[in-house]
């Protein structure tokens, strides 16, 4: 056994295989990923004799790659950037649907179980739904993947993403695999899949661009459940910056028929929160709201809409973060099971 994956079994004794989702290597170009040299093994002198090595991302501007770890946000990876053309830009951009984007990944190495010493390895990713409870593998969808060597330092890998299909709004998943830098393990909660493999990212953050007086910005969230049992979950509302509510803003949750028949059987609870129309709920304390006691079936993930509107022109920023709380497949009964992060700009209408 190497010093790598030694290491690899002191800090976990679970070891599952991740199914058919990485049974084949898709080909794709890559800006800033060179082409492979050579085999693991050729660098290291034998079996055995290999150094360590831990190549990682950031799940926070906090996290050193240490495995667990109980740092939050844990679905707001930097680390994970979506540009429109193949030079990275300042800030993350929601992808432009129909045309070529690209991903920009930033692979650190070494981490705190590891040497300065080069590593190879894939860059897989994926998309879903934005929003919690999307199990792993079968809520996620391959954008691509790109076989890289990673030196000490950071390794700026570029993906690009044709083709993005409608409405363009989606959370993103990054997993490095290595067999010299394996995973602890993998199970179908994304959430403790991060927090125990400093290979894997998460990034759930979505622009929204309103302008004062204009339509709705709607946009897309999923509530899933991973377990084998019916299961209750909350969504959470939060904001940072700005109030919304500062800038004239009004959340409403369309939860369509089958969620808001499930709000109701559950006793419509909630706080800061009002029923507003047919299937609709109005969030009106956003920075302290909730719909609870919300029952998904096993392996159900439904999915609703958010629609954003504002009255008042502002030149902060706010961000709106939207989260699902319920069980997990470790037995906590209110785990962090995914959300999203919604950074609104609201604009002057057009004379």
């Amino acid at each position: 056994m190497s010093t790598r994956l030694a290491g690899r079994a002191r800090r976990s004794t679970l070891a599952l295989l991740t199914g058919a989702a990485l049974a084949t290597l898709l080909s794709v170009t890559s800006a800033g990923a060179a082409p492979l040299t050579g085999p693991a093994d050729s660098r290291a002198g034998g079996v055995g004799t290999a150094s360590a090595v831990d190549v990682y991302m950031q799940d926070t501007p906090a996290d050193l790659g240490f495995e667990p770890h109980a740092l939050n946000p844990l679905w707001q990876s930097s680390d994970i950037k979506v540009c429109p053309t193949a030079v990275e830009c300042a800030t993350s951009q929601n992808p432009i649907v129909g045309q070529r984007n690209y991903i920009f990944i930033k692979l650190r190495n070494p981490g705190p179980y590891g040497d300065s010493v080069m590593e190879e390895g894939t860059i897989w990713v994926y998309r879903t739904t934005p929003g919690g409870g999307a199990a792993w593998p079968g809520a996620w969808t391959q954008i691509g993947a790109m076989a890289v060597p990673v030196y000490p330092g950071v390794t700026s890998v570029t993906i690009p993403w044709d083709d993005v299909p409608g409405p363009g709004h989606f959370c993103l998943l990054a997993r490095w695999v290595s067999p010299n830098d394996p995973m602890t393990f993998e199970g179908p909660d994304i959430g403790v899949n991060t927090r125990h493999n400093n290979n894997i990212a998460w990034r759930n953050v979505d622009s929204v661009a309103v302008t004062a007086g204009g339509l709705a910005q709607i946009r897309p969230f999923a509530i899933g459940n991973t377990l084998t049992r019916p299961a209750r979950s909350s969504v959470v509302f939060g904001q940072t910056g700005a109030p919304f509510q500062a800038a004239g803003g009004r959340l409403v949750a369309d939860l369509g028929p089958t969620l808001f028949e499930r709000w109701v059987k559950g006793g419509k609870a909630g706080k800061g929160v009002r029923e507003v129309g047919r299937n609709q709920v109005e969030i009106v304390e956003i920075g302290q709201a909730s719909l609870d006691n919300l029952e998904l079936n096993p392996g159900e993930r439904l999915v609703f809409s958010l629609n954003f509107t504002a009255t008042v022109p502002t030149q902060e920023r706010t961000a709106v973060n939207v989260t699902q709380i319920g069980p997990d497949t470790t037995g906590a009964a209110r785990a962090d099971l995914g959300g999203v992060r919604y950074d609104i700009t609201v604009a002057q209408r057009a004379k």
